[in-house]
């Protein structure tokens, strides 16, 4: 669930949490989730390769996105971490997303940790730019975009398509 801090900018939570870190202060915390909001997940092509390669699928990375971020990276660019089972941090990937907390997510960059360590400065501020232009887009850009298969949307399984 989606949580903010007494300034009001938001982060992710578990459930069970009713005080979360972020960062490396504590906060206390207030809900802030609203039900006619629906999350869209997006994908570039480029990231898309990336997953296919590193085994994840749709609802991997759909999952991956339902967790704290590992860094808010500042822009509404965010760091996620994606696991691959029996094999360490060392041995997963990240992603680097432009995020409207809980609307909007774009899977906009990924690397395995083997082969870089993480990104440069000059890399920050181009995804910082693309991020302030995805989240930018209307929800008809964004459907425009996948129509035109610029971008993939990622939806979640459902519990008959999950069989």
């Amino acid at each position: 669930m989606w949580l903010t801090n007494r300034s009001g900018r938001p982060f992710f939570a578990s459930q069970s949490e009713t005080r979360a870190s972020y960062r490396p202060k504590s906060y206390s915390c207030r809900v802030t989730e609203s039900g006619d909001e629906v999350l869209r997940l997006f994908a570039t092509k480029n990231f898309m390769r990336l997953a296919r390669g590193f085994g994840s699928s749709p609802q991997d990375l759909w999952d991956a996105v339902q967790v704290r971020p590992d860094a808010d990276l500042g822009g509404g660019v965010f760091k996620f971490r994606l696991a691959r089972e029996r094999a360490g941090t060392s041995g997963g990937a990240r992603a680097i997303v432009a995020m409207k907390v809980g609307r909007r997510v774009v899977l906009m960059y990924g690397f395995e940790k083997k082969d870089q360590g993480n990104i440069q400065k000059n890399e920050l501020q181009a995804f910082k730019a693309s991020a302030k232009i995805y989240l930018g887009y209307s929800e008809e850009k964004m459907s425009e975009l996948v129509r035109e298969k610029v971008l993939t949307e990622i939806k979640p399984e459902t519990k008959s398509s999950a069989r």
